[in-house]
């Protein structure tokens, strides 16, 4: 199957990332005639619009991680909020689709709204994004002041924080202080992998709760 990306058609094989020259006029069209789809993906940035079809194996590791968040969320009894997809826009200058969002701080200013006005609404305090096919940047949530950014590439857990107008990498996250979740998440893998995710998760459980 070949990438086609017409004014009636967009098709893009698994793993494809199309790299385009457009404005955020042609980005918005693109969006429209994509509707509810899933596939492909779609960015916006600095004049370039951006096309990729996730990879099977994409979805799987998102699931494992946002799984990952919301136990360690629950085990610290935080409440929050949490999306995918997404379609976060600030007009002319950017259009991206973090693959889960979570919202932890800001919980209550989002809670029961169908709709998020950026550059109004606060943004996600924590971004997870998955990078098979280098289509992410983690810049990409500069714009929208973005405070964490879990980035999972090669197989590693790369976490970075905002520090003024740049991320930076950091060791821990500062939702997760005191939790050495680059090794969580790397042995919640291991587990799925080697059985399935419900095992993973069910032992990330128990181990947490005895540690209590």
């Amino acid at each position: 199957m070949f990438a086609v990306v017409t004014p009636d058609t967009i098709q893009l094989p698994p793993g494809a990332v199309v790299r385009l020259p457009g404005s955020w006029q042609d980005y918005q069209a693109l969006n429209e005639q994509l509707g509810d789809r899933s596939s492909p993906r779609i960015k916006y940035r600095d004049g370039e619009i951006l096309l990729m079809a996730p990879l099977p194996e994409h979805g799987r590791k998102v699931s494992v991680i946002a799984d990952v968040v919301k136990v360690l969320l629950d085990h610290l009894g935080r409440e929050y909020e949490a999306f995918t997809p997404i379609t976060m826009e600030l007009p002319q200058e950017s259009g991206i689709e973090p693959d889960y969002c979570f919202y932890i701080e800001n919980w209550e200013a989002i809670a029961g709204k169908d709709r998020i006005n950026w550059g109004v609404d606060p943004s996600p305090d924590l971004v997870v994004e998955i990078d098979i096919t280098s289509y992410t940047d983690v810049n990409d949530c500069l714009p929208y002041q973005v405070p964490e950014v879990w980035l999972f590439r090669k197989n590693q857990l790369v976490i970075y924080r905002l520090q003024g107008d740049v991320y930076t990498v950091e060791t821990s996250s500062c939702y997760f202080p005191n939790i050495n979740v680059s090794e969580v998440v790397t042995e919640c893998f291991k587990i799925a992998y080697e059985r399935n995710t419900s095992a993973a998760i069910r032992e990330l459980r128990r181990k947490l709760a005895s540690e209590n």
